[in-house]
């Protein structure tokens, strides 16, 4: 895709316009034999939300119209086809998506022809998934955002895109991401990488999409697909749907496989829902869940996972719980706390205990957490790099390619964090096996689930981060704060669900519980959902028009946005 030109000017681009209320034109009922109608992709029909046909959609209303046949998957794909071609060309480009699928059209016509033939795979039966570019999903190329791979095309699916295809969906495309997870450098700008440019927010053009899953987060907010998949170390599919106005699902570690994804750390690394609603993470967590052999940590699913994720989306879910408010995760924006405050006050309205909590070891996790990260880097990274025949193999040999096309891939900063993973020894060393076992400890069993059992909660609660920062290609990410480090470094699911606003930009809350926890989460945060209908869509009228919306620059000093 078209990439941004990263200057002071063009990111200084105008916020989005409010416009009228989405979703109210309804696609036409094409005749029983004909071909799919082409759908409009001018700026002001296929970019603006009030004139795409399947704004805000859901999976389950998307399934009703193919099933009452007033559209079809190749029809719905080559709508989110004409949406994305639209927006990036009709410019100021979100930058979003980075690659199509060459094959789309031709899968979702499979789908239409199953459907047809009987039965239907399930949920997810021809609907089109924006997966994020460090997953392998051929025949595209799998970079991490480098150019260093920007002509890796791996000979297989991913075990999770696999899973997708076997339930029927349709892989669109590949999503922008901060380069290499955003563990290159301490000071990048989320969303930035070297082949796809800087991702921005649909909110406001100038603000930051958060990362490193940054552009499944812009695309699936503005409508490019119907759900997408991100990945998350320690805050990158939390960060970017918080705020993009998403939901975000971090499963436990050994949940969902790892196998085919460009990996930073085994003991955090896993991919998770990004969706407009809970119920379709749920569909979306329960056809990507499995056991694969080729990554032991799914093997402690066995026994302790429960798989019919939408069989809990209960909207009366808060009634009974026992919730754990982390006061000490606040302070960080006032319009977060209030917002948090308000949602404190909507759950105990719907029979929700709410009471202060906290993690005795907050924090205690991160010096141990960072050195396990730059342990596992260099150890999983290049694994993958040989056994997935990758142009480059050895960490030594993508710090010189950047080095070599620093005019590309260094622009704005540099590899201080491949640097340091470099100097790290083997994982049989006793400095990394006692960092491993202490980060899991403190942010896990005396972290988590001390909060938990002390005053036997269901879930805790936090902010999920600030309202989305300035983009700072110089001085990086101006991140002020953020409430989901614990459940990262434990390996524990976490949840985020849109609870309002600060200024026009999207901010969300967290529930976090022990390992294994996903059922009761996602009826929480339904729940929760149901209650506050807080998802505002970014609106605009026309790409070429766009309005400021935002007054305000909040910034903070500069720390890691996302891995």
């Amino acid at each position: 895709m078209r990439s941004m030109l990263a200057t002071a000017g063009l990111l200084l681009l105008a916020a989005c316009q409010p416009a009228s209320e989405p979703g109210n034109v309804q696609a036409a009922t094409p005749p029983a034999d004909a071909s799919p109608a082409p759908v409009a992709t001018t700026p002001a029909a296929a970019a603006g939300m009030d004139g795409f046909v399947f704004a805000e959609l859901d999976i389950q209303a998307l399934q009703a119209r193919m099933a009452r046949g007033e559209t079809s998957s190749q029809a719905l794909t080559q709508a989110y086809l004409d949406r994305i071609a639209a927006i990036d060309d009709a410019g100021p480009t979100l930058n979003a998506v980075i690659e199509i699928n060459p094959d789309a059209l031709e899968e979702a016509a499979a789908r239409d022809a199953q459907r047809k033939a009987g039965p239907v795979l399930g949920p997810l039966h021809g609907i089109p998934v924006l997966v994020k570019d460090n997953i392998d999903a051929t025949p595209m190329v799998n970079s991490a955002g480098s150019l260093a791979l920007a002509e890796h095309r791996p000979s297989r699916d991913a075990f999770l895109v696999e899973r997708l295809r076997a339930a029927g969906a349709v892989i669109l495309g590949k999503t922008n991401l901060s380069e290499w997870a955003n563990f290159r450098s301490t000071r990048s700008s989320s969303g930035w990488s070297g082949r796809g440019g800087q991702t921005l927010n649909p909110y406001a053009l100038d603000r930051s999409p958060c990362g490193s899953s940054a552009g499944t987060g812009s695309a699936i907010s503005a409508n490019l697909a119907a759900v997408g998949i991100g990945t998350e170390t320690d805050g990158s599919i939390i960060c970017p749907s918080a705020v993009a106005g998403l939901v975000g699902l971090k499963p436990t570690v050994g949940l969902v496989s790892r196998n085919g994804i460009i990996p930073i750390s085994s003991s955090q690394d896993t991919a998770g829902p990004m969706t407009r609603s809970v119920a379709d993470a749920a569909i979306l967590l329960a056809a990507m869940a499995g056991r694969d052999d080729a990554d032991a940590a799914t093997g402690n699913s066995v026994g302790r996972a429960v798989f019919d994720y939408p069989a809990h989306l209960d909207p009366d879910a808060l009634r009974g719980a026992r919730i754990g408010l982390l006061r000490g995760s606040m302070g960080f924006h006032p319009d977060v706390d209030a917002a948090l405050e308000r949602a404190v006050e909507a759950m105990r309205a719907a029979g929700a205990t709410v009471v202060d909590a906290e993690i005795p070891t907050a924090g205690e996790w991160r010096q141990a957490e960072f050195e396990v990260l730059l342990y596992e880097f260099k150890n999983g990274l290049e694994h993958y790099l040989r056994s997935h025949d990758a142009p480059v193999k050895t960490l030594d040999a993508l710090m010189a390619y950047n080095q070599a096309h620093a005019d590309t891939e260094m622009p704005w900063f540099g590899q201080e964090l491949f640097e340091q993973a470099r100097a790290k020894g083997p994982l049989n060393e006793e400095a990394y096996l006692d960092a491993r076992r202490e980060a899991r400890r403190l942010a896990g069993e005396a972290g988590i689930d001390a909060a938990l059992q002390a005053q036997e909660l269901d879930a805790l609660l936090v902010p999920a981060t600030s309202p989305a920062w300035p983009i700072d290609p110089v001085l990086g990410d101006h991140f002020t704060g953020a409430g989901y480090g614990a459940a990262a470094v434990a390996g524990y699911p976490s949840l985020t669900v849109p609870m309002g606003q600060s200024h026009g930009l999207p901010i969300g809350l967290v529930f976090m519980g022990t390992a294994w926890s996903e059922p009761r989460l996602i009826a929480l945060g339904h729940a929760y959902e149901q209650l506050s209908k807080a998802r505002t869509p970014p609106r605009f009228l026309s790409t070429a028009a766009l309005q400021p919306r935002v007054g305000e620059n909040e910034t903070a000093g500069a720390q890691g946005a996302g891995r």
